[in-house]
């Protein structure tokens, strides 16, 4: 459905830890309080249901999209009546316990799951010593996804350093909102999370919409923090909410008029040069040495 009215959005930022129950119980406690302040959507972060404290934990956790989890987040947005935007599940994978797709699903207010993305660019990251590929399996399609905010263009963390992604997600696929939700790391989040979320924005002419994990996620294991800052930015590059460091929800509005008018005033569709640069460059095979290091015990880090 395009974009035809104003709508009021929800995003959640929160700290999980490695208890799916007690994740479940925040989450939807958010969905309510969304309600509650009028909203028809709510944007949640990557590791939303599950954040694990050792190697292995995600696994053990992941389930198929017909699991009972994901069931109770069907259920409560059947039983507010918000879409939700479930930023990063721990789905099975096809070889049983050995790797698992992170997976950004997003269910109507019916309870229906409408779309599902697998996150394209793992975070295999020697720098911090993290191979995500070691324990998940790397989606290969684009997805969009028809809502009452407009028009979704569906991805998870990593994938907001690659700008090609968005690029056709907007201006081949009609995206009008891009979603990033995200489990970000410190060293990173403070260097380049912003700086990335407002480009996306201002090169798409998309609203962007990033929810957040934040804080120390376990008192064991791993003991991982995330960066937080939850933003949201228009089709300007404005920030329109920000949650800083702390867990919490904003709303704010998505206006259809706002995303026209940008686009009327640039119009940046018509200039671009696709018998040039159409699909652009594509990824390099790895070499060994890309891929050094420990496998991240909970899927997500930017």
């Amino acid at each position: 459905m395009p974009l035809l009215q104003r709508c009021k959005a929800a995003i959640v930022q929160m700290t999980a830890v490695n208890d799916v129950a007690a994740n479940f119980a925040a989450c939807a406690a958010h969905v309510r309080e969304a309600r509650d302040r009028g909203c028809a959507i709510v944007f949640l972060p990557e590791n939303f249901s599950f954040m694990g404290s050792r190697p292995g934990e995600a696994q053990t956790v992941a389930e198929p999209l017909d699991g009972p989890t994901m069931r109770r987040y069907l259920d409560l947005a059947r039983e507010t009546g918000l879409w939700l935007s479930l930023g990063g599940f721990q789905e099975r994978g096809p070889d049983g316990d050995e790797r698992i797709y992170n997976t950004h699903c997003i269910v109507d207010g019916e309870g229906r799951l409408v779309a599902k993305y697998r996150k394209i660019h793992l975070y295999d990251a020697p720098f911090v010593g993290l191979v995500e590929s070691r324990q998940a399996i790397s989606g290969d399609s684009l997805v969009t996804a028809d809502s009452p905010a407009g028009r979704l263009g569906v991805s998870i963390c990593y994938d907001l350093r690659f700008p090609e992604l968005y690029q056709k997600l907007s201006f081949l696929h009609g995206a009008q909102v891009l979603l990033m939700p995200s489990a970000f790391a410190m060293k990173t989040g403070e260097a380049h999370w912003e700086t990335l979320l407002r480009c996306r924005a201002i090169e798409t002419q998309c609203y962007v919409v990033a929810a957040a994990q934040v804080g120390q996620h376990n008192t064991d294991g791993n003991k991982r923090c995330s960066w937080g800052h939850a933003v949201a930015f228009d089709p300007w590059g404005k920030c329109i909410a920000d949650l800083g460091d702390a867990p919490g929800l904003a709303t704010f509005d998505i206006d259809p008029e706002l995303i026209a008018e940008t686009r009327r005033n640039m119009p940046m569709a018509r200039h671009r040069r696709y018998d040039i640069y159409g699909d652009g460059p594509h990824a390099a095979p790895l070499s060994p040495a890309d891929t050094e290091g420990e496998p991240d015990a909970s899927i997500g880090f930017g």
